[in-house]
């Protein structure tokens, strides 16, 4: 066991604690949404056949906002689809993913759901394969208070109170050679900026966030950040940011330290947006919507869509079962989403069911928590207040990816309010446990009031039906606080929590 060390200072405030940072995602993919949040043969089923098991994990999973209809997905729909008798609805070929949509899902229905879950819906506009008016006609009918055809035909289909929906996504992923409707910068750049004028045209308190790269390591990512802001930075209030992480080979050190790219992602999209303000004598900071994030193995069968004459309905796609190991790596980058919380202020986790989720489902059976559901839910619920910089001193281990990385990674919420703060903390060296020690006496007479840690003998353990609880966090009755001194051994690969409390 190595020594790791950190001091928590309620004056080396971050941000405040965004509640949009513990955002899902539900695409038409898979899974997802049908036989997922949908399954109206289950004996749990609602009256509009979501699944209330399903609902129920997802208020404890601490879920705030939900992205919807995609992904992918979204640059081939047409809204219109799904809305009406549900028995006149068309079925359409989803090119995205090789399905076959039978919209029996639509817009109402997924807004129903969002209010049964008690989340915040982040809508997405088709700007691959449709444009301005879609866009804008999409809006009417959502929002309207106005006695327009759209909003007259919302309230024939059930919802004549406007849903007032806020933030809204200018497409989704439109620099990726995959995405139908693939433009350049400066194709996407145009069109998003005249789509958000017209939008704020209808309403301009709206919050609209504007496609930035799909990642990192694409040619075109930095350039493209570049040109889309220098066209609608006026216009749109966030940039997008996607990135995904698995292991690749054996190379689990490089997995583990993961987050050490994704921290160099976020400050190289901030200091290309800073660049773009600077350009444009621009006052605004413009702010990032991490708006899917999560471990995904891209590279196994399960990724790979249908192909050929079969056009299935909700086939069994991107259902990865998360290990130990991917749940320390999904605590790390909850983390690290908090510690950039200055910048990025609305994040997406994708996404919410059967499709790499935390919630899994068998069609009209059981329902189950993934090992990555524990971070997610353990964080919703502690990060209150402020986010707080800690900077833990601890030893490193060498990555194929990433170079050297610290072994242990944390973050401090405060909330000088209630007097509660929490601690949040990683482990990610894979063979070493670490002694932390955590100096609180800046906080003054604080006591903990709960500790917990999610760690596994084979980092490879999952989670099942039959065997739902057998990764999850574990109470710690062995975590020391003297004269404001806090420690706690730390063993190799494991997420941990500390809730503390004044007095």
């Amino acid at each position: 066991m190595t020594d790791a060390r950190l001091t928590v200072d309620p004056e080396l405030v971050v941000s405040p604690v965004h509640r949009r940072t513990f955002g899902s995602f539900v695409e038409h993919l898979g899974r997802c949404v049908y036989t997922g949040i949908h399954d109206p043969g289950h004996p749990t089923a609602d009256e509009d056949g979501f699944r209330e098991d399903v609902l129920e994990l997802v208020r404890e999973l601490g879920v705030t906002s939900v992205r919807y209809p995609g992904g992918n997905f979204v640059s081939g729909y047409r809204w219109e689809d799904g809305v009406g008798p549900v028995e006149d609805r068309p079925a359409r070929l989803d090119l995205a993913w090789h399905s076959l949509e039978p919209n029996t899902v639509g817009v109402d229905e997924f807004l129903r759901w969002t209010r049964k879950a008690g989340v915040e819906p982040m809508m997405a506009v088709n700007l691959g394969t449709r444009g301005v008016l879609e866009a804008v006609d999409l809006l009417d009918y959502c929002n309207s208070t106005a006695p327009t055809a759209w909003a007259k035909q919302r309230a024939a289909n059930g919802s004549p109170e406007a849903y007032d929906i806020r933030m809204w996504c200018l497409g989704n992923e439109m620099d990726g050679p995959w995405q139908t409707g693939h433009k350049t910068a400066h194709e996407y750049g145009r069109i998003a900026a005249e789509t958000a004028r017209a939008m704020r045209q209808v309403d301009p308190t709206l919050e609209l966030v504007a496609c930035g790269s799909s990642a990192p390591d694409l040619p075109t990512f930095g350039t493209w950040e570049r040109e889309v802001l220098t066209e609608t930075y006026d216009q749109v209030d966030y940039i997008s940011i996607h990135r995904y992480y698995e292991i690749k080979g054996d190379d689990t050190h490089s997995f583990l330290g993961s987050c050490v790219d994704m921290d160099a992602f976020i400050d190289d999209v901030v200091a290309t947006a800073d660049g773009v303000r600077a350009a444009l004598k621009a006052e605004k900071r413009m702010m990032l919507s991490f708006d899917e994030w999560n471990v995904w193995y891209q590279s196994r069968a399960a990724s790979v869509p249908p192909a050929g004459d079969d056009w299935p309905v909700a086939p069994v796609l991107l259902e990865d079962r998360y290990s130990a190991m991917d749940a320390v790596v999904v605590g790390n980058m909850l983390i690290t989403l908090l510690r950039h919380s200055d910048r990025v202020t609305s994040a997406s986790q994708a996404q919410l069911v059967n499709v790499i989720a935390p919630i899994m489902t068998e069609p009209g059976g059981r329902v189950w928590k993934q090992t990555i559901f524990h971070p997610f839910a353990q964080t919703a619920a502690l990060a209150r207040g402020s986010v707080l910089r800690v900077d833990p001193v601890s030893e490193t281990f060498p990555t194929a990816q990433h170079g050297d990385v610290p072994a242990v990674d944390a973050v401090a919420t405060w909330d000088e309010e209630t007097g509660t703060g929490s601690l949040l903390v990683v482990n990610r060296h894979p063979e070493r446990a670490q002694d932390l020690t955590v100096d609180l006496s800046r906080l003054g007479d604080v006591r903990v009031v709960a500790a917990t840690t999610l760690h596994h003998d084979d980092p490879f353990a999952v989670n099942t039906a039959d065997a739902p609880d057998e990764v999850a966090p574990r109470a710690r009755e062995d975590v020391a606080l003297v004269d404001g001194t806090l420690t706690m051994a730390l063993p190799a690969i494991s997420f941990s929590t500390v809730a503390l409390a004044r007095g």
